[in-house]
């Protein structure tokens, strides 16, 4: 179980999601709203997102620059199509029909990455990779900012009541398995609360892009997160569309069960009062950007 810091105790385990076995905030009947086959071709031979979900007709993928965050996810490895969804224990979740791709990442051992730390996971992996050290940088659900650079340094963590405080006990490190145990510590204090506050809104549709992230911030709270994007003619966008849950489960890519003919692609609107997901109604609707 997540720890939490009694400061905020409206916010107690704030990267709580909805157990694995139901669609929360509605009781749509999934069944009612798919009306038709699915034309989007899969490539179940291909190991990232992008090589592997083709656009619909009519639309093109969206170029994203390399090197940038968006890059990072669409050529993120995938687990072989078919993959199931494990939790942090080794067992499969419950509901095995809602996801079309599985990320290659480790979940951990601890039930700590669920779903706003899945976002967080990713971010962190690609500043990492892209040796922007200086960005790898996260609040806890209190405010305290906890970065890379003082974790390496030695400096830690000593969480007293509503106190947290920071001292150096330990030297320096600056491995990968060093990086995993400061990215735990952070799964443990950080959420959907602490996210929504470092990030910034998205107003546009137009605007949204790989890597952004859909948000109820709260406990229980949930994220998912853009991970491809493609265009056609008239500037109309679809969307592929993240998460991980809870308990801390694998990272995986959504179907849509509401526009079958679509899946895995989504339409979103940023005006829209409700965000339906496979796996969570997000009401409001509330994009933001890293």
């Amino acid at each position: 179980m997540k720890k939490t810091i009694s400061i905020l105790m409206t916010a107690l385990i704030t990267s709580a999601c909805s157990n694995d076995k139901a669609i929360s905030g509605s009781k749509t009947n999934i069944a009612e709203v798919i009306t038709q086959e699915n034309p989007v071709q899969i490539d179940k031979n291909k190991n990232t997102i992008r090589e592997r979900f083709s656009a619909p007709e009519g639309y093109t993928w969206m170029e994203e620059k390399p090197g940038s965050f968006g890059y990072f996810i669409e050529n993120f490895k995938l687990k072989p199509y078919g993959s199931q969804i494990m939790k942090y224990d080794g067992t499969a979740i419950a509901t095995q029909d809602l996801h079309e791709a599985v990320f290659d990442i480790d979940t951990g051992n601890k039930d700590l990455q669920q779903c706003a730390d899945a976002a967080i996971r990713l971010r962190a992996e690609y500043l990492y990779k892209a040796q922007k050290y200086d960005e790898i940088q996260f609040h806890f659900t209190s405010g305290d900012l906890v970065s890379w650079n003082n974790y390496k340094n030695g400096i830690r963590t000593f969480v007293n009541g509503n106190s947290v405080r920071f001292r150096k006990a330990a030297g320096f490190d600056n491995s990968y398995q060093n990086f995993r145990k400061y990215l735990d510590l952070i799964f443990n204090y950080a959420g959907t609360i602490s996210l929504n506050k470092e990030t910034q809104p998205v107003l546009k549709t137009s605007a949204l892009k790989t890597g952004d992230i859909l948000i109820t911030p709260g406990s229980p709270g949930h994220i998912v997160f853009i991970s491809g994007v493609c265009k056609n003619k008239e500037g109309e966008k679809l969307f592929l569309l993240s998460e991980g849950f809870t308990p801390a489960q694998s990272i995986h890519t959504l179907s849509n069960p509401f526009e079958k003919n679509i899946s895995p692609w989504y339409r979103l609107d940023v005006n829209s009062p409700e965000t339906k997901t496979a796996r969570y109604f997000f009401k409001p609707t509330n994009f933001r950007s890293f």
